[in-house]
């Protein structure tokens, strides 16, 4: 009986005091069994409305506080005598790209209510006791307002309706007459993939109270990051053209607001600024990850170069560092679901299930006594571990030499390595590795005698000297060596099958029923591993540019993207280090002549211990990788959402 909340008790002493009739159509209540919910209530009866949060901003400038549409889900039987907590994706796609694999969109019937809400998290989760609200972000599919791509408008319009869940803001029906949430415990979940899993990260970083769990999917926790690497520009006036491709509205309507971000998004320089700083739910002006209440499950791939890694690494080493309640999954796929890899789709319904069971019903089921990490580190390989990146790990330095190769052993003083900073793509950056190239260098080490697992950042760390005030420089960490790999640029790194399996209960108009995926899996010789880019004026400040006094030595030392990676035995790893990476972003190159100090160079890899290193034989000044590489670029729409 200890895991009976207050709602609950209320449900058993109404029964307590009921006649013999009156308890036989007595309605059921939250039933617990083997450490997890049951499915006691009907799907196919459960309360459909919606309701209009007010929120604290006018984003549209209209005179008129925007609202936040809100679509409700819950069992027949919520109300205030059986409150229940509450589970939210909200999302600016409902009504453009849609969500999940499937590219679901909300369907409404005559009176407006949602008859399909996307995704199986109604299907599977309102049966077993709680209400599920798919709300429209500020701007976008029946809310009112402008879309502002991260800034105020997103954060307190999200904010707002968990403000609404505990009585501290208002909504109102479509008839305009008060809504009041008198069926919810008002404990809160934000879930989502991408956007949606930003808004939850947002969200928890504003400290908003109710708010009792998280679980950010491939999201963001600070656009600069998103669009951003240490003063390099992914994409251009990318705020304004995502704002205005998630709303549907004629474009006059919010034009304002779009020449507003692009006039602050500081594209001439890159630079971080307070445009970015709002946007910031690390150490923002909104929002700061010191604030968070939320327990957090973190969901991201490695190989996601749409939102980039760096954007989980970060998040969660803040989270760590303030002793956040927390749990991840780390895949190998690109920008994909938990729900779509390969074999993990029951362990993932089955784990959110216990994670939400835990967070917001109370329930002991020791789901936050277990291994940490969920952790892919080969083609549908997992093992679990205590925490992410690998406890075990160290950092080994590799240090590269004038012969082409990479040790442990730093190169002779004065020994140097030029190259040019031209735009290439990674595919030239990494052709021909041994054979000189006047647009990048590259070192390699000796074949290994030992698998080696790569398992957190590597840190480029170089000392380099220009002929100009600043060079856009990449680092690239390479496997050399023919293997089957995930293939994460084709598909997103999955196929999608004709079969289908069922988490949940369905209606004529709402199934729960999905289509299977598999990993898209390539053979090829090589593959890029870690990668990072750095203008060279921001080296020491991403918003006071200092440029390097031409003909001087200086240090430039960066952060490439997060990887967890097992370099196979055989093979050999490289080192590139090139100019604007014209693959991920929209720089040119500025034409500098780079020299690196090769003395004074190394990029600092986390191995997992064991790995004898110094065994590795020093023949790569001999090796020559492949003259030609195709890795193909992602499909059409990689940089959008």
């Amino acid at each position: 009986m200890s895991q009976l909340r207050p709602a609950l008790f209320a449900v058993a002493l109404t029964l307590a005091i009921a006649t013999p009739a009156q308890a036989a159509a007595a309605a059921p209540a939250i039933t617990v069994r083997d450490g997890r919910t049951q499915p006691v209530f009907s799907y196919a009866d459960a309360v459909r409305e919606h309701v209009y949060v007010e929120s604290p901003v006018d984003s549209d400038a209209d005179g008129a506080l925007d609202r936040v549409r809100v679509d409700i889900i819950r069992p027949k039987e919520s109300g205030p005598g059986l409150r229940v907590p509450v589970i939210i994706d909200e999302s600016p796609y409902y009504d453009n790209s849609g969500r999940g694999n499937e590219s679901e969109r909300k369907v409404y019937d005559a009176a407006g209510n949602v008859t399909k809400f996307p995704l199986f998290y109604d299907n599977y989760f309102v049966p077993r006791g709680y209400a599920v609200l798919n709300v429209d972000m500020l701007g976008t599919t029946r809310s009112d307002g402008c879309p502002d791509v991260g800034g105020k408008a997103d954060v307190l319009g999200g904010k707002a309706v968990i403000d609404w869940l505990n009585g501290r803001a208002k909504a109102y029906r479509a008839d305009g007459t008060p809504a009041v949430a008198d069926w919810t415990t008002g404990r809160s979940a934000m879930i989502g993939k991408s956007y949606d899993g930003t808004l939850a990260n947002a969200v928890a970083a504003t400290g908003v109270e109710g708010l009792k769990t998280i679980v950010p999917i491939s999201a963001i926790s600070s656009w600069y990051k998103y669009q951003r690497s240490n003063g390099v520009i992914y994409n251009l006036d990318y705020a304004s053209f995502l704002a205005n491709y998630v709303d549907t509205d004629p474009d006059a309507k919010c034009q304002a607001v779009r020449d507003r971000m692009d006039a602050e998004d500081g594209d001439d320089t890159g630079n971080y600024n307070r445009f970015w700083a709002e946007r910031d739910y690390i150490n923002g002006l909104l929002a700061d990850v010191s604030k968070v209440r939320a327990s957090v499950f973190v969901v991201h791939t490695v190989n996601d170069l749409n939102v980039k890694p760096d954007n989980f690494s970060a998040w969660w080493k803040a989270l760590a560092d303030r002793n956040v309640p927390r749990k991840i999954w780390v895949g190998q796929t690109q920008h994909v679901d938990p729900f779509d890899f390969q074999g993990r789709r029951d362990l993932w319904v089955d784990t959110l299930h216990r994670w939400f069971d835990h967070w917001l019903h109370g329930v002991r089921n020791g789901i936050m006594n277990e291994p940490r990490a969920d952790v892919e580190i080969g083609p549908v390989q997992w093992i679990t571990q205590r925490d992410w990146p690998a406890p075990y790990a160290i950092n080994a330095s590799l240090r590269p030499a004038p012969d082409g190769t990479l040790g442990l052993r730093p190169a002779a003083g004065n020994s140097t390595a030029t190259f040019t900073d031209v735009a290439m793509s990674e595919n030239d950056m990494v052709a021909g590795i041994g054979t000189p190239n006047p647009g990048r260098v590259a070192f390699t080490t000796g074949a290994l005698p030992l698998d080696l697992r790569l398992s957190g950042t590597p840190t480029a760390d170089l000392r380099v000297k220009l002929d100009r005030p600043t060079a856009n420089l990449t680092a690239l960490l390479v496997d050399l060596g023919d293997a089957t790999r995930v293939d994460w640029r084709r598909g997103q790194g999955i196929t999608t099958l004709t079969e289908e399996d069922c988490h949940g209960e369905s209606t004529a108009a709402d199934d729960a029923c999905y289509r299977k995926v598999v990993t898209n899996l390539a053979t090829r010789p090589l593959e890029i591993v870690a990668r990072g880019w750095i203008d060279v004026q921001n080296r020491q400040s991403l918003s006071r540019p200092t440029p390097l006094p031409a003909g001087s030595y200086g240090t430039v030392r960066w952060l490439t993207l997060p990887q967890d990676y097992t370099f196979k035995k055989g093979h050999r790893i490289a080192l590139v280090v090139a100019g604007t990476d014209t693959t991920y972003t929209d720089e040119a190159g500025t034409g500098a002549a780079v020299t690196l100090d090769l003395s004074r160079s190394s990029v600092n890899v986390p191995l997992v211990l064991g790995t004898p290193l110094a065994d590795v034989p020093q023949d790569a000044a001999t090796f020559r990788g492949p003259a030609e590489v195709e890795l193909p670029e992602p499909e059409t729409g990689f940089h959008f959402f």
